[in-house]
């Protein structure tokens, strides 16, 4: 990480978009190495087929802070990316200065950062770059494979017309436990893209079908990969 922050940072005078594709590029490839510094082995599952000219607003589950580098590794070379993360993340010691400059930043307490990070993601689009979104906003603590999805992703979909990948991180908690970030072990760490889900015709009173139908593939597509009661 220490090797990667000035790339970083020197990636930032290339503009926003050039130079936010390169940060992306950076942390990728530290993801990586890091990875198998680590022992932790990443596998891509696709049951539906990859389409690297196509934009996309990815959602994913959260529940754990080994999500991150997994994230990272959907950005792959010629398919650029932008992350929405929350704030607080930018208190850790350099890997929040990565953090910044890597993500867009949201508040979820503050409604002129909300709408702020709403314009960035739009923005991002029009440009021609893909973007994430975790829809449960924090770390799903509970013994159910989801909790609740936020509107968010669902209403920038609608509005910007673009399709819904849905993506599950299978084993990022048994990788690192949100109880402790001195719960790192190694093993298989697994990334699962499922089917798209297009959003042509909708309007903004398909809101809440969308988001059902994102929330039950994810919930089903868990229940496959995971032992759940």
């Amino acid at each position: 990480m220490l090797l990667s922050f000035p790339l970083v940072m020197l990636s930032l005078s290339l503009g926003k978009v050039k130079g936010g594709n390169v940060i992306y590029q950076i942390c990728r490839t530290w993801g990586v190495i890091w990875y198998f510094l680590i022992g932790i082995r990443y596998q891509s599952i696709w049951e539906a087929p990859d389409n690297t000219k196509k934009q996309y607003i990815f959602v994913a589950n959260h529940i754990s802070y080994m999500d991150i580098p997994q994230i990272l590794m959907l950005a792959k070379p010629g398919h650029p990316l932008r992350i929405l993360g929350k704030y607080e993340m930018v208190k850790i010691p350099i890997f929040g200065w990565i953090y910044r400059a890597a993500v867009i930043l949201v508040d979820r307490r503050n409604a002129e950062t909300r709408a702020k990070s709403v314009r960035a993601l739009k923005a991002a689009i029009k440009n021609g770059i893909s973007i994430f979104i975790f829809p449960e906003g924090t770390f799903n603590e509970s013994n159910e494979p989801l909790k609740s999805f936020f509107d968010g992703a669902f209403r920038i979909a609608i509005e910007t017309g673009t399709p819904i990948k849905p993506v599950l991180l299978v084993d990022t908690l048994e990788r690192l436990h949100y109880r402790s970030i001195f719960a790192l072990t190694p093993g298989k760490n697994r990334v699962v893209y499922l089917e798209e889900v297009p959003v042509d015709g909708l309007g903004m009173k398909d809101i809440a079908i969308l988001k059902q139908k994102v929330f039950d593939l994810m919930d089903q597509g868990l229940r496959r990969y995971r032992n759940y009661a």
